[in-house]
């Protein structure tokens, strides 16, 4: 059956749908000998895929793997890093981070902290990444000053950033400091350093950004207790079936 390129690499757990659009864009993947181009059509049991020179088949595709990592400050939610910084890749042992296809879920900014998915399961990716998916995630906020509880509602309500309102936000404080206040706050979208915009914008900047969790999938657990900084583990089988129900509320064309 024919699908688009960027698909059946990334349902081949090569890599990311995004990432195979750019495989391509470089000039990375050739179909029967010839240059792919975005949107290509191929039958994968009639056509050859060839990724930086290479001939890649279904029967090659690993296993899907689905992690949850403690992201810690100062790592980059990349494959890889022109700076030369380490990214998320680098906290998985060798087995994982070479051959399987892994890559992270979103993204959390280098300074920020916490929760972060990471698969070789290119659908999955697509779906949790897309502009229409509404999966919560929790964050607790270290920001500067005590914000009152008027501009608590305002950010509830949705912030202009670039034009576009945010969508509306559960914000609420957790702690009063000396000089500075503790939120937590639970977002239904994932724009670029949202949050940190957000609080910028309303004068009380982030000190602090910890992700939590997201939707159901949380740092600590009842039966594992904490995940420790820099560690990760295997989802559970019940945070697997959660997140295969985004897929089905995402619309997945070919």
């Amino acid at each position: 059956m024919e699908a688009r390129v960027q698909k059946i690499i990334a349902q081949w757990g090569i890599a990311s749908r995004r990432e195979a659009e750019d495989m391509i864009k470089q000039s990375r993947v050739q179909i029967n000998g010839i240059l792919a181009h975005l949107g290509q059509k191929v039958d994968p049991q009639r056509d050859t895929i060839c990724v930086d020179g290479k001939a890649v088949t279904y029967n090659q595709r690993p296993s899907l793997i689905y992690l949850l990592l403690h992201k810690p400050a100062g790592v980059v939610s990349t494959c890889d890093d022109p700076q030369g910084r380490p990214t998320v890749l680098n906290l998985l042992p060798q087995k994982l981070q070479k051959g399987t296809g892994i890559h992270p879920v979103g993204r959390l900014d280098a300074e920020s902290t916490g929760a972060l998915l990471l698969t070789n399961d290119g659908d999955l990716t697509f779906a949790l990444t897309h502009p229409s998916h509404n999966i919560s995630k929790t964050y607790h906020v270290v920001v500067k000053g005590h914000p009152p509880e008027a501009v608590l509602r305002m950010w509830r309500g949705g912030i202009l950033l670039e034009g576009k309102k945010t969508r509306p936000a559960t914000v609420n404080l957790i702690e009063r400091l000396t000089n500075h206040s503790k939120l937590e706050i639970i977002l239904q979208e994932g724009r670029n350093r949202q949050i940190r915009r957000v609080a910028e914008q309303l004068g009380y900047s982030v000190i602090q950004l910890h992700r939590t969790a997201i939707g159901s999938i949380q740092l600590q657990t009842p039966k594992a207790g904490p995940l420790d900084v820099g560690d990760y583990r295997h989802l559970t089988p019940e945070e697997i079936i959660f997140l295969k129900k985004q897929i089905k509320r995402i619309p997945i064309n070919d």
